[in-house]
């Protein structure tokens, strides 16, 4: 081939190799598409399918094909597909990480704007989250409400000084609470 194209074009050749390629693998899977969608349609329509279960199809062997598609071509221009597999599995444990430390601390945020809301219990008043009906669990004072922690007094055994607990607002709506106060009763925001 190299004796078909003008002196020019011998430095380009890798490139023009590379490209043809990456083209030629483009239209294969662009051919087994329209190929395997016309199977899938005419299957469809003989075995009377659900136009769900076609489209779903569909849309899978799209995928499939040009997600190998880009594979192949990554792989012509020099990245291996070990490097892509390292890439993607630790990006996705980044975002698991990531995603399960927002969510703790938007529930907690959640749980406080509810909190706020719908005043289960106010400030100075007596909690205790229950591990079960009949044994005591966290409890004390309310001293302050933010939004991520609800800082509870517990009673001062005597001779000791009183110790704090910051307990997260979403451990309000996952226990029971027993609730001691010297309101008449507990309001909420939207009375």
């Amino acid at each position: 081939m190299k004796n078909f194209l003008p002196d020019w074009a011998h430095p380009w050749i890798d490139v023009i190799t590379i490209a043809l390629q990456i083209t030629l693998i483009v239209l294969v899977a662009l051919l087994l598409r329209s190929l395997l969608h016309r199977i899938i349609n005419r299957l469809g329509e003989d075995r009377h399918l659900p136009l769900e279960l076609m489209v779903g199809s569909r849309r899978l062997v799209s995928i499939v094909l040009f997600g190998a598609a880009l594979l192949l071509a990554m792989d012509r221009v020099g990245v291996s597909g070990t490097v892509i597999w390292t890439a993607f599995t630790g990006f996705a444990a980044v975002a698991a990480v990531a995603f399960f430390a927002a969510w703790s601390v938007l529930s907690n945020i959640f749980c406080a704007v509810l909190i706020y809301t719908t005043r289960p219990f106010g400030l100075h008043d007596h909690v205790e989250l229950l591990e079960s009906g009949d044994k005591p669990g966290l409890g004390g004072e309310v001293m302050d409400i933010t939004l991520i922690y609800t800082t509870l007094r517990e009673t001062p055994v005597a001779g000791r000084e009183p110790s704090y607990l910051r307990v997260p607002n979403s451990l309000f709506f996952q226990r029971a609470m027993r609730l001691r106060t010297n309101a008449d009763v507990v309001g909420s925001v939207l009375d």
